[in-house]
């Protein structure tokens, strides 16, 4: 599989293995790859697989003859990403600190750091593809679609994407795993990383509750009968069906309950029986805080979006508010449009770029 020739290349390495067959390509290709591996988050109680994850990264370039540095971002990914991510979640909003990790950490501080090494070009493991034209760097979707995160990459800069390559572009997950096995990496049948970094396997309130204190208040059904409690709005997001503890309802249908909406100034959680009940279907939505990794096109209109990781893509017409807000249409009605969660935009393989959804009109 060819590589274009890289200067310097720098894999960040993060113990994985889509990172570590990155590298693995690169080597094969005859290039002279370091790597560099970061620590985000302090592994206090087991739950989060940092320690584990430099092992596997320090076994790895061992095992291939690979210079490792390490880094520690720690303070930058607390003030940037984890303090914005609780301040968010007291609003209102289910946001994804994903996002903020590549934007502030990944493409900034790591790779900054990748040039202070003497590294020409950032490599990374992610699903996606770079391709440049007049003069402009675009972001398209990888070939592997199960895999494709160009959702999380949405929010980079021209600046961020230049001397960036992601080798598995073209290579699907199944072969990066034949690839692993075929050379022993001590990766290879590593599952793979779910869910957000810092939270680990624990279940998501126990662990927002070390920064997020309780407020209790009324589960209700969209007549407005009383059906039970909650402890604190921002625990739940729309859609949600698990932790909701309703029990048998008088008069209700044998379905389960799902959160249909928050509202914030009686501080009521609003739920509906059934997972495809109208209320938790919405056909527009606005996004603030866009980023167009291209600028705006002014040609366009009718696009395609998802809303979420790996859902299929949704075919929408938006309307430009300003620089930094849209207002999106979709074709079809969409499950669960969350608040804090991104909305991004395609033009058939290229992502256009993306924006914090707000609320929905």
């Amino acid at each position: 599989m060819p590589i274009t020739k890289l200067t310097n290349p720098i894999v960040a390495l993060s113990g994985g293995v889509d990172s570590a067959v990155a590298a693995l390509l690169l080597k094969q290709q005859g290039h002279q790859v370091e790597a560099i591996h970061m620590s985000n988050w302090e592994d206090e109680d087991g739950y989060c697989s940092a320690a584990e994850d430099l092992q596997f990264a320090k076994q790895f370039c061992e095992q291939n003859d690979i210079v490792m540095h390490q880094i520690n971002l720690e303070e930058t990914y607390k003030n940037e990403v984890f303090t914005k991510f609780i301040d968010l979640l007291k609003k209102g909003y289910t946001p994804n600190p994903d996002i903020g990790c590549n934007t502030y950490i990944k493409f900034g501080e790591l790779k900054n750091y990748s040039k202070k090494l003497g590294g020409g070009c950032l490599v990374t493991g992610h699903y996606a593809n770079i391709i440049e034209q007049n003069n402009r760097i675009e972001l398209h979707l990888a070939e592997d679609q199960n895999k494709d995160q160009t959702y999380f990459l949405h929010d980079l800069c021209q600046d961020q994407l230049q001397n960036v390559f992601f080798p598995l572009n073209n290579i699907d997950k199944n072969e990066v795993r034949n690839i692993a096995n075929k050379h022993v990496l001590p990766m290879a049948n590593r599952k793979d990383s779910t869910g957000i970094c810092f939270i680990g396997e624990r279940p998501f309130n126990d662990f927002l509750l070390k920064y997020i204190k309780k407020k209790p208040g009324y589960i209700i059904d969209i007549k407005g009968n009383i059906i039970g409690e909650h402890i604190g709005l921002p625990f739940y997001t729309i859609g949600q069906r698990q932790g909701l503890h309703i029990g048998g309802v008088k008069g209700a249908v044998e379905k389960p309950w799902y959160v249909a909406e928050k509202n914030h100034e009686s501080n009521e959680l609003v739920v509906v029986q059934g997972t495809d009940h109208p209320r938790l279907y919405q056909s527009n939505l606005i996004a603030k805080d866009m980023n167009w990794i291209n600028g705006i096109d002014e040609s366009l209109n009718s696009v395609q979006a998802r809303i979420r990781h790996r859902q299929e893509l949704q075919a929408c017409t938006f309307q430009i508010q300003s620089d930094s807000r849209v207002y999106v249409n979709f074709n079809s009605p969409q499950r669960a449009v969350t608040p804090g969660q991104y909305i991004v935009l395609y033009d058939g393989s290229r992502c256009l770029g993306g924006g914090t959804i707000d609320f929905h009109s």
